[in-house]
């Protein structure tokens, strides 16, 4: 059975987009499985003009209809102060309609994210995108330690998601373990999704 995977994220500095095509990509090692790539668009305080319809680079942005048709969902986003990024947390914000018809109700779903530094948030930030995708009804898949770079890893990685360390000044390229681990969760959820069936 077929089954798409929307890999959502927020990226400023390009880390955590780059770890969205690693997620892409270990969705894709499992058969049967495809990854749908979206992004959500940057907010500010004073909006003076609406941010294009199509971004300049990268993923294009995403709509409710992604939402409705995936069969599973990867949440990715910068940490901000041990938290997820305005412009995720505003597009979840948004999703009140999806959450009244139960849109998300029983698909799997797992996170990733991207710090400045070691102990900058990464594992709170991995756990608040949990809460929304709770609500929802979504079902967590994190990476369990039958995966040895989640032992091994001297940079990212948690039990929680996929995470990446940039370093203050983005300096960091991601590491063989973070690679290994971000591609493990896409595989896990893709396996995962695929077993339990879930149609839109």
């Amino acid at each position: 059975m077929s089954c798409e995977i929307l890999v959502l994220y927020y990226s400023r500095g390009g880390h955590t987009a780059q770890m969205a095509r690693l997620l892409a990509r270990g969705v894709e090692e499992v058969s049967g499985c495809t990854a749908r790539l979206r992004q959500v668009p940057p907010v500010a305080a004073v909006t003076e003009t609406a941010a294009p319809p199509v971004p300049d680079t990268g993923a294009p942005y995403a709509s409710r209809e992604d939402l409705a048709v995936c069969a599973g969902l990867a949440l990715g986003s910068p940490t901000r102060f041990g938290n997820m990024a305005a412009p995720l947390k505003h597009f979840l914000d948004g999703t009140g309609a999806e959450w009244a018809s139960g849109t998300l109700a029983g698909k799997p779903a797992a996170v990733f994210t991207a710090t400045a530094t070691m102990h900058g948030g990464q594992e709170s930030t991995l756990l608040s995108m949990m809460l929304p995708l709770l609500h929802h009804g979504m079902l967590i898949v994190g990476l369990p330690y039958t995966e040895p770079a989640l032992t091994a890893t001297r940079s990212g990685g948690t039990p929680y998601g996929a995470s990446h360390v940039a370093g203050a000044q983005g300096e960091h390229a991601i590491s063989e373990d973070e690679r290994t681990l971000a591609r493990a969760l896409g595989r896990r959820l893709a396996e995962v999704t695929r077993k339990l069936a879930v149609t839109p």
